[in-house]
């Protein structure tokens, strides 16, 4: 088991396997480096889908909580800058594609807050192997290299579209 303590006190334990570890890297690396003072609100595992859901945000943000299953592997909030960081780990299925923001803007279509769309991978030739499918206008970060992100939007750094 893969050990997480949040910022709340409360410890998650991910089953082991390549998908987690890209998830506990989102909250651990990504988290404090590009939505520092962000609260996590929904994680899956690969063996329990609802490891973590904070009904309270969830309800507040107006996102679907019966729909938690369509949400993306990680979801992180801002309230700083009433971002939501939607955020696909990226080992098997697909990043966020032109088809997944069609999808996630519709589930998400009473929700105020801005959102950013991510997609991580573990490594460079995962990265690779999805370019085509990345949608313009949103983000993708490495676990292999923590510190940077992939911008796939010309006209602005990071930020809700």
């Amino acid at each position: 088991m893969i050990p997480v303590k949040l910022a709340n006190g409360k410890e998650l334990m991910f089953s082991p396997g390549r998908h987690n570890l890209v998830q506990v890297a989102i909250i651990k690396e990504f988290a404090s480096r590009f939505a520092l003072g962000s609260e996590l609100i929904y994680v899956g595992d690969t063996a329990n889908k609802d490891l973590y859901i904070d009904i309270n945000a969830l309800k507040a943000l107006e996102i679907p909580i019966d729909e938690h299953n369509k949400l993306p592997d990680v979801v992180l909030f801002d309230k700083k800058h009433n971002w939501l960081f939607l955020i696909e780990a990226v080992t098997s299925h697909g990043p966020v594609s032109p088809k997944r923001i069609m999808e996630l803007e519709n589930l998400l279509k009473s929700c105020k807050a801005g959102k950013v769309y991510v997609s991580a991978f573990p490594d460079f030739k995962e990265f690779k192997k999805h370019t085509l499918d990345i949608a313009w206008d949103t983000e993708v970060w490495l676990m292999d290299f923590p510190e940077h992100m992939i911008h796939f939007n010309g006209d602005r750094f990071i930020g809700p579209r």
